[in-house]
């Protein structure tokens, strides 16, 4: 029945909703036409996105000699510029990130029953316990971005909450209010753009990974020796070879999506984290610098966690699909259905690895090496400063 289907995207609905908000997702199965919600995703990520990025980035001039002020700088701009890398990702998959939100809510992809419910439910309780996570260190980020000049009550100098050059005075009023302003709706909106784009990602990861636990039971049950012949052998074997190729086919459409993407976000974590471990030890401890400090490397550590676990996942899913072959009861198989059987387990032998750019697989052992280059970025920026 229609109300017993599996709703796929129920999980993400709130995630769909905050990306509809920045104008990052057009309403129904539709990609981005002649309509005012173009316009209105165009003006706000120019406004947001892009000139927040180009202010940041034109005072690098003024303070290229200010290493604390360069490595307070640089972090952020960074991040915002993958941010805007990620918009224009998502805007320009757009269509065919539609189609694979109906593809995994297709009848091929429904779990068939209540032990594949049972079993996709663990990847998807996982994905919210992330989400829920980065979500709370990303409000955290910007609790402390937008108001640690109120709480330090540095506001009385005009001090902004980033720094950055503007064509005009801001230490008088109304442009610092103008301007203080302009910075929090900034950092606000590109916040939500990060965090919803990289939960969809991570979405889109635990979705192939939850399929693969589906693919498997079913391999399990291949063949119920008082219920099944061998025709039904043969519907469910061939049933089976669809569905694993419609979820390599899944992976690959969404590994497009973020291909390249992953490769720059790895980069850009990795000296991120090592520049925002190198500020937790410049600024007052406990103050609001350092709150926001300990609440960005966190979330961005949460980040590039979330990608290498679901990642990994699915290389573990996918390497177990050969040994659920050999669970069914096959030695009541005919010789023709054993060699059907034999080339399948062939074709799969090699597990499902994500890359990003075809450099590195996204792994756990991808995450460890990560933080590890993180540290080694950090060690850089102390050892500099303390010769200093």
């Amino acid at each position: 029945m229609e109300t017993d289907r599996f709703d796929w995207k129920r999980t993400i609905k709130p995630n769909i909703l905050m990306l509809k908000i920045v104008g990052l997702w057009p309403a129904g199965d539709e990609s981005y036409g002649l309509n005012l919600y173009t316009l209105y995703a165009i003006i706000s990520i120019f406004l947001f996105q892009i000139c927040h990025v180009f202010f940041q980035t034109a005072n690098l001039y003024f303070i290229i000699d200010d290493l604390k002020a360069v490595t307070g700088t640089i972090y952020v701009v960074l991040m915002c510029m993958s941010i805007v890398m990620k918009t224009y990702c998502l805007m320009k998959n757009m269509e065919m990130l539609k189609q694979l939100m109906i593809t995994i809510n297709s009848d091929l992809f429904q779990p068939k029953t209540l032990k594949q419910r049972i079993l996709v439910q663990s990847s998807l309780n996982m994905w919210k316990t992330l989400v829920f996570t980065f979500w709370f260190l990303a409000a955290g980020c910007s609790f402390f971005w937008a108001l640690f000049p109120v709480m330090d009550n540095t506001y009385k100098e005009y001090r902004l909450p980033f720094l950055a050059w503007y064509p005009f005075n801001t230490n008088r009023s109304p442009q610092y209010e103008f301007t203080y302003l302009h910075q929090v709706l900034a950092i606000n909106f590109t916040s939500l753009a990060n965090v919803n784009i990289n939960t969809l990602i991570a979405a889109l990861n635990m979705y192939v990974g939850a399929q693969f636990d589906i693919l498997s039971d079913d391999l399990k049950s291949l063949h119920d020796v008082r219920a099944d012949n061998l025709a039904d052998v043969t519907k469910k074997l061939k049933k089976c070879i669809h569905h694993h190729r419609e979820i390599l086919k899944f992976a690959d459409y969404a590994n497009r999506f973020y291909n390249t993407l992953l490769l720059v976000e790895f980069f850009v974590d990795g000296v991120t984290i090592g520049i925002t471990m190198f500020q937790l030890t410049v600024v007052a401890p406990l103050s609001s610098e350092f709150y926001l400090y300990f609440f960005y490397v966190n979330g961005i550590s949460v980040q590039i966690f979330m990608y290498c676990w679901f990642g990994n996942e699915i290389a573990n899913k996918s390497s177990k699909i050969p040994y659920s072959v050999f669970e069914c009861n096959w030695t009541n198989l005919t010789q023709e259905e054993k060699k059907n059987l034999i080339i399948f387990v062939l074709r799969v032998q090699k597990p499902l690895q994500i890359s990003a750019a075809g450099v590195f697989y996204l792994s756990l052992e991808t995450f460890v090496k990560i933080m590890r280059t993180a540290w080694s970025y950090f060690a850089l920026l102390h050892q500099v400063s303390s010769k200093g």
